[in-house]
């Protein structure tokens, strides 16, 4: 049965409820409230974070208001409803923000129904309540809940309507044809962008948010195209990010985490978020650094060395087998001796000054890189492919092969440091 009913004009509960009813269920309401709350958790996993989160006790209030609210209406028909329509009506508001449809709402409204339903069973078989009696008590229930959920559908038209956005949520379903993976043609996506009031760019610029992020959706540009309701949230820039885009992007997530995918045409849009994403992680695993709101375009090199980890770990395997013998001690110094060689090409005395040692110590490191890797060095392919290794290694884990990474350090002997 659905619960969307359009809210009563004289505010009160239909149906002949004896006010006494509303001693009768007072004492239940705590059990029930708890009741409620666990089974709209197992039903729905989204509103789990809220009922646990840093809201919930605003939530949990507005969900005992909404139950005590009904109760009271029972021994009181003329009593106020104001806190409760003002609580229900931010909970719409709320799954707007959220970047969702109304579904869940309604579909907690219903649980609500038919968890106060069970327990009123319990309680009419203790007192002897009639059947009549349950049947125009279940007709007061749904009524009232589709009040609540009518109240709740005017706070959520009301927030997406300063959003700019339409309450199908038309804008985020072009963006998730968009970025569909899928061979859409251009006509047809036209045609749903005019249905949504949205100019159809040839190119855009994807951004990544770190999870969880909520960006101040009234400071983002009205044609940026939105899903915050993915775990991975992400938004949409028509055409290239300017001085004047990064500005609106700034002010809106506020200090929060996020990556500029490529500029890209609309076709390929999936690729720069996938980028984004990417530039994200690397982010996360410190491999890339840089200020809350990171550009791919600055970070190219790492992207695509660090683009397989596992095909990274399989060309150090391949490529530096040369130092597989070796301590893990040796096996830095020579593979980062060999990296500033293979990139920069220079003396023993420019590699020395990097390397804070002696130009000695580079000279005899060298010799040992020499009669290691034999010819490799000197065949074009598999010198970038080792310097390709290389690199990828210093980005991600500081130089150390795959194969030493958790095995114990070792150093000794005398003379030049190995």
């Amino acid at each position: 049965m659905s619960v969307m009913r359009q809210v009563p004009d004289q505010g009160e509960i239909t149906g002949p409820i004896p006010r006494e009813f509303a001693a009768i269920m007072r004492p239940e309401l705590p059990g029930l409230l708890k009741e409620m709350a666990a089974e709209i958790v197992t039903a729905i996993p989204e509103y789990g974070h809220l009922l646990e989160g840093p809201n919930s006790k605003v939530i949990r209030f507005g969900i005992e208001q909404s139950i005590a609210s009904f109760v009271d209406r029972v021994a009181a028909p003329t009593a106020t409803t104001a806190q409760r329509d003002d609580l229900c009506r931010r909970f719409g508001r709320y799954e707007a923000y959220e970047g969702r449809s109304l579904d869940n709402l309604q579909a907690a409204y219903r649980i609500g129904c038919q968890v106060a339903l069970r327990r009123v069973r319990a309680v009419s078989r203790r007192y002897n309540l009639s059947a009549a009696f349950m049947l125009t008590f279940a007709d007061a229930l749904f009524a009232y809940m589709g009040d609540l959920a009518e109240l709740s559908r005017e706070g959520y038209v009301q927030a997406l309507a300063e959003l700019g956005e339409e309450p199908d949520n038309r804008r985020r379903r072009l963006l998730r044809r968009i970025l569909g993976g899928t061979a859409v043609a251009r006509s047809a996506l036209a045609e749903l962008a005019e249905h949504c009031g949205w100019k159809l760019p040839d190119e855009v610029t994807m951004v990544a948010l770190a999870p969880g992020t909520r960006p101040r959706r009234q400071a983002l540009d009205p044609d940026m195209l939105q899903d915050f309701a993915d775990p991975e949230p992400h938004l949409l820039v028509p055409g290239p990010l300017t001085d004047a885009r990064r500005a609106c992007l700034d002010d809106a997530l506020g200090g929060c985490r996020a990556a500029v995918g490529l500029t890209t045409g609309l076709g390929e849009a999936a690729d720069s978020l996938r980028w984004a994403r990417q530039t994200l992680s690397l982010a996360g695993s410190g491999a890339v650094t840089g200020g809350p709101l990171l550009r791919c375009e600055d970070h190219l090199l790492s992207l695509w060395l660090l683009g397989d980890p596992a095909l990274a770990d399989q060309m150090a395997a391949r490529f530096l087998t040369p130092l597989a013998a070796l301590t893990p001690t040796q096996q830095a110094r020579l593979v980062e001796t060999l990296r500033i060689w293979l990139t920069t090409r220079g003396t023993a005395a420019q590699i020395a000054e990097q390397l804070d040692v002696h130009p000695q110590t580079v000279r005899y490191r060298m010799r040992i890189l020499e009669r290691a890797f034999g010819d490799q060095l000197t065949r074009p392919d598999e010198r970038f492919a080792t310097e390709i290794a290389l690199r990828a290694l210093h980005l991600r884990d500081g130089g150390v092969p795959p194969s030493k990474r958790r095995r114990p350090s070792a150093h000794g002997g005398s003379g030049y440091e190995a």
